[in-house]
């Protein structure tokens, strides 16, 4: 096995699969239909948002066109190709960071499910980037203004919990007020989980699940990340008035907006990971899951995965190659100029780590295709890949100071493009070991 490259890469492919979200709708289609028919329903709408809700959505006309009504997706620019869809309508939208065409998306969704009543079911699709995609801000809060909080919020570092936290505080859809604005129908809400623990009310801010944070979480985090001077007034003034009860907060556990929800995971890192570790298996190596919940700075992430590298390469054994698997969600603070992505930082970090040691190869990349943004899903790494970036001139370490990951891989190789997956359930690193 001298060429892991494609070893990786096919341990990967099978990854994505199992992620796919087109086929995790499927098998939820038929239970759809009965709850269709049997409950004395006229109209199906279906609505969606996130980076996989295109080939979520072309499930359910496959699958469900007969009895669709209607519906609309909103997704990130690029992922959108409408072949296939005929019933439900696409918009395209940005993404960290929400923009115009998010906002005039979630007004289309609105407007086709909010006179939803007691004869409707709406099947509600999400996946990864709905809360960027999924854009409504409070009354008081300008879009400009929500774009400078995600901003703010994802340049400090902030993890995904703590984002989610705030723009669930800041919005009229998430955080369970969609299921308030859907009622009195019955929606089901068919969830690829992008997130550490498969939290509901994480994913996408949780648009129809109770919420478990508050307006005094929000306020914190702000403060903890020292942006409660920096933020933008208006979102500070809504957090100190929900603090003082002058604001109602998210629905809770409990609330009778919940009777007519239900909320179904369908997909998540974890069953990518199980497959993954299967097809490591089926190849002959002694193949270990180290973690689903990856996470803090991709910098000491991706030293940690070496530091385990090293130390499985230093013990003598018979039994062939190893593969280490691990999958999460880390964060990059970032202080440089460069360009990057939490993948490609952590592979940097990785590359640092083992430098010189044979035998060791990485992938490391988001299961959408996409790498902060960049074009790239990700890098793939060995042990000599720092030193032929030494040997090109390059200093690997002032690109990591930098943020600069994806011009250190652009220059000196190993970047990984795959281009949009249509699946999105965070991001996996696959190491083997020779």
């Amino acid at each position: 096995m001298e060429n892991m490259d494609p070893i990786v890469r096919r341990i990967f492919a099978v990854a994505l699969e199992a992620a796919d979200p087109a086929k995790a709708v499927e098998r939820q289609c038929e239970r759809i239909r009965s709850v269709y028919r049997y409950g004395g329903f006229s109209r199906l709408l279906v609505i969606g948002f996130g980076k996989a809700s295109v080939p979520m959505a072309r499930a359910m006309e496959e699958n469900l066109g007969d009895i669709i009504t209607g519906g609309a997706v909103i997704t990130k620019y690029g992922h959108g190709s409408r072949h296939g869809l005929a019933k439900i309508c696409v918009h395209e939208a940005g993404h960290p960071v929400p923009d115009e065409s998010g906002l005039k998306g979630t007004e289309a969704l609105l407007d086709l499910a909010g006179p939803a009543d007691e004869k409707t079911l709406v099947v509600v699709l999400i996946s990864g980037g709905g809360s960027a995609l999924f854009v409504s801000p409070f009354q008081g809060i300008t879009l400009e203004e929500k774009q400078e909080t995600t901003s703010l919020l994802l340049k400090a570092g902030a993890e995904i919990h703590e984002l989610n936290t705030v723009r669930k505080h800041i919005s009229r859809v998430k955080g369970g007020r969609l299921a308030e604005i859907l009622r009195p129908a019955l929606s089901v809400s068919l969830i690829l989980s992008d997130v550490i623990g498969d939290s509901l009310d994480v994913i996408a801010s949780g648009p129809t699940s109770p919420d478990s944070t508050t307006f005094a979480d929000a306020l914190y985090i702000l403060v903890k990340h020292d942006l409660a001077d920096r933020a933008p007034k208006s979102v500070t003034n809504l957090l100190e008035k929900g603090l003082k009860g002058l604001v109602p907060d998210t629905p809770k556990k409990g609330s009778p907006i919940f009777h007519k929800v239900e909320n179904l995971i369908i997909g998540s890192n974890r069953l990518a990971l199980d497959a993954a570790k299967r097809s490591a298996d089926a190849m002959g190596m002694r193949s270990e899951i180290l973690s689903a919940e990856i996470s803090g700075e991709a910098v000491e992430a991706g030293k940690k995965l070496a530091l385990k590298a090293l130390a499985e390469k230093r013990e003598k054994r018979e039994q062939g190659p190893v593969c280490l698997i691990s999958g999460g969600e880390t964060t990059v603070t970032v202080t440089g100029s460069g360009k990057g992505g939490r993948n490609l930082e952590l592979a940097l970090a990785f590359a640092i780590a083992t430098e010189g040691i044979p035998g060791i190869t990485l992938l490391s990349a988001g299961t959408d295709g996409t790498d902060g943004p960049t074009d790239a899903a990700g890098a793939i790494v060995d042990g000599m890949t720092i030193t032929r970036a030494r040997s090109l001139g390059l200093d690997p370490e002032e690109y990591l100071r930098n943020n600069d990951s994806y011009n250190f891989f652009r220059k000196s190789g190993g970047l990984l493009i795959t281009g949009p997956t249509g699946t999105n359930v965070m991001d996996i690193q696959i190491v083997v070991i020779e």
